[in-house]
């Protein structure tokens, strides 16, 4: 495994990304950097990386924090994102903006990646040719689109999904009918709600939401991790989105879950070894397409 630098200081900052033609909605923002002893070469700019979660996920999940302070002890800034439609609003651990959870739909996630990713190509310091993009199970799939439709330096997911179209017919129809999905909430015994525009979104977007075809346009080098006891997502995603793409590669780790080890709150992530071994092979590839020269 790789030896993780060892800042001097990390540094961080939290900002909200609004929209002003739609008040209410906002992407929450935390920038992290380090004083690092080894910053990749290149000069003074430093690459960055864009990490975006899953669905009910949020920044401050599980393996997100370790994985950001491991990438920003190697030299990259590192800019994690709640979408808009995340439900996680004033409080950084609580999903308890309902109402922006019920909006939300896979155009919505796009447009505040997109926002995201002008963001933080516009940082001080950051070199705008050298993105890293990340995302996990639902932000997995939606970071491929992304990454095909504007292509980033390297592409890393996460027990991504592979296809969009994740509810069945009888759902939908329950879905119309009522207005709105439950969703449950195992962690936190909420029970949130879906509304139709997400579904309706879907509908008239199908083309755009074919994750499958996206990866085949994609220009990136794809990096594809998978957990062989994934009960959420099988790993055949990653398999086929490896294949999909012209130079993707998937790395299936035995005995991880669909948080590849992680659980929430997360303690002691360097004892996790499929986790580990997850972050390790990201911080390589990060770094193998991100150099200069």
């Amino acid at each position: 495994m790789a030896e993780p630098a060892q800042p001097e200081r990390l540094h961080q900052e939290r900002i909200f990304l609004t929209y002003p033609d739609q008040p209410g909605r906002r992407i929450g923002v935390r920038v992290e950097l380090a004083d690092a002893p080894e910053v990749p070469s290149g000069g003074a700019t430093r690459p960055f990386v864009v990490l975006v979660h899953g669905f009910k996920g949020f920044m401050d999940w599980g393996f997100f924090p370790h994985l950001s302070r491991r990438l920003a002890a190697a030299g990259f800034v590192v800019v994690s994102m709640n979408t808009s439609g995340s439900g996680v609003g004033e409080d950084p651990m609580a999903m308890d903006d309902e109402d922006a959870f019920f909006n939300d739909s896979y155009s919505r996630q796009l447009e505040d990646m997109a926002r995201v990713r002008t963001f933080a190509r516009s940082l001080p310091g950051v070199d705008p040719e050298r993105e890293v993009l990340f995302g996990h199970s639902r932000g997995g799939g939606m970071a491929v689109i992304s990454a095909a439709e504007e292509a980033p330096a390297a592409l890393v997911t996460w027990a991504a999904i592979g296809d969009a179209d994740r509810f069945d017919e009888a759902m939908k129809a329950r879905w119309r009918e009522d207005g709105y999905l439950p969703v449950p909430n195992a962690r936190t015994g909420q029970v949130h709600r879906m509304g139709l525009a997400g579904l309706e979104d879907f509908e008239q977007n199908v083309d755009r939401f074919n994750i499958a075809a996206a990866a085949s346009r994609l220009q990136a080098p794809l990096l594809a991790i998978h957990g062989l006891e994934d009960g959420t997502v099988a790993y055949d995603a990653a398999v086929m989105l490896s294949e999909r793409a012209q130079r993707g590669e998937a790395l299936l780790i035995e005995g991880a879950d669909h948080g590849l080890g992680a659980s929430h709150p997360l303690e002691s992530p360097e004892s996790i070894q499929t986790l580990e071994v997850a972050v390790d092979s990201t911080l390589t590839f990060a770094l193998q397409h991100t150099r200069r020269g």
